[in-house]
């Protein structure tokens, strides 16, 4: 393949494919339905899209803009989409979702891609296969089933991770959870940052009446609509729950440090008298009482003793202790 072409052959004729630009040129409507996988990093592949793609003005823009929302657009007849998918590239983290963009008509679908999607893979290796797609109606349901494939792995992960956090917190284990909880709610909202409008996204799709777009397709399309539904569903859950989580461990800090500054007030209020007794009779002045007397102190110390044991009786009886 030419660079900037990742792929580029026909659904309806898997075994037909163009392996550069010169070839690609050469396709007509009526040779068959056309897939066309560009890496839009390369300026190769934003050259054949202005000059040689044949697509509108506002097609091309759809493809090249760096604003990747999800979204859809219908268009004379044709569809432009932008689409997320889980990101499963080494190193990156799955939150950060990739973005692929499609624009699609009764003949071609046309996709384009800044970071490689595991999903677009899986559907190059399901062509020639009995359940691969052979329309263009058929590939976006295909590419929508991958992408919602993926994120409910992702999701059943996440649930996994709060369940596992939850079962230690009934454990009494609660050391370094805080921060695991709040990575875990920072995901789930980014990931429900584009799932909603995915979602609208895809109703959008169903409801738009499209020549190419067959009844049989369009029942596919709401079963995946109505899963990514239940993944969102999930994904609040998911969040409530690591709130939930969040705020019971809050709790129980509080309470710990509650009891703890408890202690603390009740010694200060022991030693507060006894503290006060002493220092008064540490005083270097003249005239303290026992000064000359070798029985003073035992005497002191019995009195501190004996005002020890009377707060202490007060405290029990009041129910401070």
């Amino acid at each position: 393949m030419d660079q900037g072409l990742v792929y580029a052959g026909l659904l309806n004729q898997p075994e037909v494919q163009f392996k550069d630009w010169q070839t690609l040129n050469q396709w007509q409507p009526g040779s068959g339905i056309i897939w066309v996988h560009l890496d839009i990093n390369c300026q190769d592949a934003r050259d054949w899209l202005l000059m040689h793609s044949q697509l509108n003005d506002y097609a091309i823009d759809a493809l090249l803009t760096e604003e990747t929302r999800p979204r859809m657009e219908p268009h004379k007849g044709s569809i432009c989409m932008a689409l997320r998918g889980i990101n499963l590239n080494p190193g990156e983290d799955p939150e950060d979702m990739v973005a692929i963009r499609v624009y699609a008509d009764a003949q071609r679908v046309i996709t384009a891609r800044r970071r490689r999607l595991h999903s677009i893979q899986t559907i190059m290796n399901l062509l020639g296969q009995e359940d691969a797609p052979t329309t263009t109606a058929g590939f976006i349901n295909e590419l929508i089933n991958q992408l919602t494939a993926r994120l409910e792995e992702t999701i059943d992960s996440v649930e996994d991770q709060v369940d596992a956090l939850e079962q230690a917190l009934l454990d009494d284990v609660s050391h370094g959870l805080q921060q695991e909880l709040s990575s875990l709610r920072r995901a789930t909202v980014v990931l429900r940052r584009y799932l909603a409008p995915q979602r609208e996204a895809l109703s959008r799709l169903y409801l738009e009446k499209l020549d190419w777009y067959p009844e049989e397709e369009k029942l596919k399309l709401r079963d995946l609509s109505d899963r990514l539904i239940r993944n969102i569903e999930d994904l609040d859950t998911a969040r409530e729950h690591a709130i939930l989580a969040q705020e019971q461990i809050a709790s129980r800090l509080s309470e710990q440090m509650n009891q703890r500054m408890y202690v603390i007030s009740i010694f200060s209020a022991i030693f507060l008298p006894l503290g006060f007794l002493t220092g008064l009779l540490g005083v270097n002045v003249g005239g303290i009482p026992g000064a000359n007397d070798s029985f003073a102190f035992l005497v002191f110390i019995l009195i501190l003793l004996s005002v020890f044991g009377v707060q202490w009786w007060l405290f029990k009886k009041y129910r401070w202790l």
